[in-house]
């Protein structure tokens, strides 16, 4: 991790992937993060296959250099805990249903009379101005309420998931600029604290509507969709062992490619040279290249369309992306934990902080590791500790006898 955000706190009410992603890209830019987990703790736990007792793949991969404190919030002792947590901190992230934290007095108004510095985000599924508050909502549900499955539709006829959680790490993404802008503001206007919603569905509607608006930006009966990317022949390309990626974009580029393929005639079309017009063109385009490639191999391929400095690239499964030169060679993947762990690959940030030392990092916490260490932090006695544990309103490492 970097240290670039040490001395920050930050309260983590999050489960699965959306709020875990955002909080631990905050915790590898140094800051303190407090998962607070309930006596069963998070769901992503059980996930197999299990790396130790407890910690799953897609758990270890969004809890890294947290902090652990499992808690019963229904109880009034646990609820006092939380508050002393809060009081000592700088952020609070959850992806709860609000109404179900405002029940056990953690809404927006309490927190912030108990803190009036902190900032509030709540990793809503809707905004709360709209008629779908308070709704549930998961990756699919969004991706299919929010344009992205329906892509698919408009380009093949059917609608399609992803097969990645896209809702969930986009928003997540979201969520950390969110935290990021209003830590920045807070502390250049005096202080304040504020409240801030982060909406997975108007997220992922603009993700989803960023290049697909198209006329419909100007006018209100106009049909959106980018026709190129909606192309039924933009798609990985066979060749005769496997598939490439290929996307020729401006003139130069696009001459090239049909030299190779034997359809040099195209460019003497009148409609060639230009932008707007060949751009229309595109799925005939693409149709070319589809029936074009199957006559060499991918790497032939390659090695011909590199050398016209054309982009392309190999259609890599995930699982190839684990022997990948170039990820080696940066180091995605290196392990760099505090202590023996069992991980065999980590995946680090993208981003380097150049001149600044990565430090290493803490692997995803056990269940409660952190609770009796946290009670102490504040204030809490050994006969406290045992009590609370003892009535399952804290889970966590025994106190001394």
């Amino acid at each position: 991790m970097y240290p670039l955000l040490a001395g920050l706190r930050i309260v983590d009410i999050t489960t699965i992937v959306l709020g875990p992603f955002a909080t631990q890209i905050l915790a590898d830019l140094g800051a303190e993060v407090i998962k607070i987990e309930t006596i069963e703790g998070d769901m992503n736990r059980a996930v197999p296959p299990q790396g130790a007792p407890g910690i799953g793949p897609t758990f270890a991969n969004n809890n890294r250099n947290k902090r652990s404190l499992s808690v019963d919030l229904k109880h009034e002792d646990g609820k006092e805990l939380l508050r002393r947590i809060i009081k000592t901190s700088d952020a609070l992230v959850h992806n709860m249903r609000q109404q179900a934290l405002d029940r056990l007095g953690f809404g927006w108004e309490e927190v912030h009379a108990l803190n009036p510095k902190l900032i509030y985000c709540a990793a809503l599924g809707y905004g709360s101005d709209g008629p779908y508050a308070g709704k549930p909502a998961y990756d699919d549900i969004i991706q299919a309420a929010s344009g992205l499955a329906g892509l698919n539709r408009m380009r093949d006829g059917e609608p399609a998931y992803h097969a990645t959680v896209t809702a969930d790490k986009v928003a997540a993404l979201c969520t950390v600029y969110a935290v990021l802008a209003a830590l920045l503001h807070r502390e250049r206007t005096g202080g304040q604290g504020q409240l801030v919603e982060m909406p997975m569905f108007e997220a992922m509607a603009g993700f989803s509507l960023n290049e697909h608006l198209m006329g419909a930006t100007f006018a209100d009966n106009a049909k959106t969709g980018y026709h190129r990317a909606l192309s039924r022949n933009r798609k990985p390309y066979k060749t005769a062992d496997g598939w490439v990626a290929v996307l020729p974009y401006t003139a130069v580029q696009w001459s090239r490619v049909l030299k190779v393929v034997g359809r040099e005639d195209v460019t003497a079309a009148p409609w060639f040279n230009d932008n707007a017009e060949r751009s229309k063109k595109s799925d005939e385009l693409y149709a070319i290249l589809a029936s074009s490639l199957g006559t060499r191999t991918s790497k032939e391929w390659l090695v011909i369309f590199e050398g016209e400095d054309v982009p392309c690239g190999p259609i890599n499964d995930t699982d190839e992306l684990l022997d990948d030169p170039h990820l080696a060679a940066v180091g995605f993947f290196d392990t760099m934990f505090t202590e023996p762990t069992p991980v065999r690959r980590t995946l680090r940030q993208p981003v380097l902080y150049r001149g600044m030392t990565r430090e290493a990092d803490r692997f995803a916490p056990q269940l409660g590791a952190d609770t009796r260490t946290l009670m102490t932090e504040l204030g809490y006695s050994d006969a406290d500790m045992k009590r609370m544990t003892a009535a399952r309103i804290v889970n966590g490492p025994e106190p001394a006898s």
